[in-house]
């Protein structure tokens, strides 16, 4: 062999050793409100979303992906936990006047990556607690930029606005505009599109975990000047579009920086769509109701997985997922220790990977609305409990950014084939006793371990969130007056 052959073989063999061993990076881009049918590898008509469509072609589709709980804290505790969030002791949607956020025992995925030199950041919508203690720089995130809770908590909101102090950017734990403005929001997917870029190539050499949760499409919509009518369809159309070009932004520059083979990237939503914002807000598509209920409209999500050369292209698993599974499986990716304290989330890499005649590690998934149970599901197989749940009863949304009122519907004790029903349409419980019955038990063990609220049960497993103790430094907003910075 020539010698000039002979290096260049050796190079590459060195390449290909330096590949195999690099640790693999990790970006997670976490939607507000989107609805299941809202992007076009999930039916999105109307408008187009070429860049998530190119990030199907080359990954994996998720059709039955989802979170634990259909509201914005909720949701976000149990991704960054690897726990269903009643375990973590956080439900709803934490706003200003909340002392308690994420726990410093609860290990988050930036901590589980942090064991082995990860460099992290987040940029965009936080809602695990707003005071310094709780925010991402104090929970393994080396850098955090943006919204402390949702963008409607601010004098602006339709109904509720005299309840909202102004609205603050935080960076780190420092306020860096105590009076967010419309015409800020309208620039907020742009810079937190700009910042996930430049993160990517400060730190192209080493691994690092990404955190992108984009304000939007949360209401009130903004959108920048150059999207602004750029679908034709409406200001919902408009921002979903931004979405779009930022998701090609952050994989251009993983491409730039030959990145991409060594890097999972994954799309999806907290929680389906807000359909008493009518145009503002969403379409869950094929699947019943929408966010703040239990129903496959409010906790199954749009998901995609993109990770070259690892995840096969232009695939779909149709096997059951939930944002609890992704901590494990990160942790199982990097040779991470798990927390010590339990965790409900398992590694599903061989679902992502496309392992042939891979299962859901899960027996099954569960359902809580606050503290209550509402619904388990079980292979193709869904329980609803008796319980109350806000709809729309078959009435059109608002227009222009103002809710139409929800009204309270009750349902009785149903069981749904979701292979033949994903609509939830056709109660099959008398049909399948015997599926009804195993169900139950395994809702039983489940109340035990993390109570529910309509058996009055105290669940043995559930852990504290973390409160404002005397001392700690914290963040004030009074309607009306300027940002104040105190101790409690």
């Amino acid at each position: 062999m020539r010698p000039q052959r002979l290096l260049i073989s050796v190079v590459l063999a060195a390449a290909a050793l330096a590949a195999a061993d690099r640790l693999p990076n990790f970006v997670i881009i976490f939607i507000d409100d989107m609805g299941y049918a809202d992007i076009g590898p999930f039916g999105a008509r109307g408008y187009e979303t070429p860049q998530l469509d190119r990030m199907a072609r080359e990954g994996r589709l998720f059709t039955d992906f989802y979170v634990s709980q259909a509201v914005c804290s909720a949701s976000r505790a149990s991704l960054l936990t690897g726990c269903y969030n009643v375990r973590v002791g956080i439900v709803g949607a934490l706003n200003h006047r909340a002392e308690h956020g994420i726990h410093a025992s609860e290990m988050t995925l930036a901590e589980v990556v942090k064991q082995k030199g990860y460099a992290t950041a987040c940029y965009g919508k936080w809602h695990l607690g707003h005071h310094p203690k709780f925010l991402p720089v104090n929970h393994g995130f080396d850098e955090y930029f943006g919204l402390p809770y949702s963008n409607d908590m601010w004098p602006h909101h339709p109904t509720a606005g005299k309840d909202y102090p102004s609205l603050p950017l935080i960076e780190g734990t420092r306020v860096v505009d105590a009076e967010v403005t419309g015409e800020d929001q309208a620039q907020l997917t742009r810079l937190y599109t700009e910042r996930a870029v430049r993160f990517i190539e400060r730190n192209r050499n080493r691994p690092f975990l990404l955190y992108l949760p984009h304000t939007m499409v949360h209401v009130p919509l903004y959108v920048s000047e150059r999207f602004r009518g750029r679908t034709g369809r409406g200001l919902y159309a408009d921002v979903v579009a931004e979405i779009d070009w930022s998701v090609g932004e952050v994989l251009a520059a993983l491409r730039k920086h030959r990145l991409e083979q060594h890097t999972l990237v994954l799309f999806t939503s907290d929680n389906g769509p807000w359909l008493s914002y009518g145009d503002h807000g969403g379409s869950a598509g094929p699947l019943r109701e929408g966010k703040g209920t239990s129903f496959e409209g409010g906790v199954r999500v749009p998901a995609i997985m993109w990770w070259p050369g690892r995840i096969p292209a232009g695939t779909r698993c149709e096997e059951p997922v939930m944002t609890i599974d992704l901590l494990p499986t990160v942790a199982r990716l990097v040779g991470a220790r798990l927390p010590a304290h339990p965790i409900d989330g398992k590694d599903v890499w061989p679902l992502l990977g496309g392992a042939s005649g891979a299962r859901s590690p899960q027996e099954a998934y569960y359902f809580y609305w606050g503290n209550e149970l509402q619904a388990v599901r079980m292979g193709n197989w869904k329980l609803h409990f008796p319980h109350v749940y806000r709809t729309l009863a078959g009435r059109p949304g608002g227009t222009g950014g103002t809710p139409a009122p929800y009204e309270e519907a009750k349902i009785e004790l149903a069981l749904y084939d979701l292979a033949a029903d994903v609509g939830e349409s056709r109660n099959v419980a008398a049909e399948h006793p015997e599926v009804v019955k195993r169900i139950e038990r395994l809702a039983e063990k489940m109340r035990a371990e993390l109570g529910d609220s309509a058996t009055g049960q105290k669940g043995s497993g559930v852990r504290e969130p973390g409160r404002l103790q005397p001392g700690d430094r914290r963040f004030h907003w009074v309607p009306g007056k300027p940002l104040e910075v105190q101790a409690r």
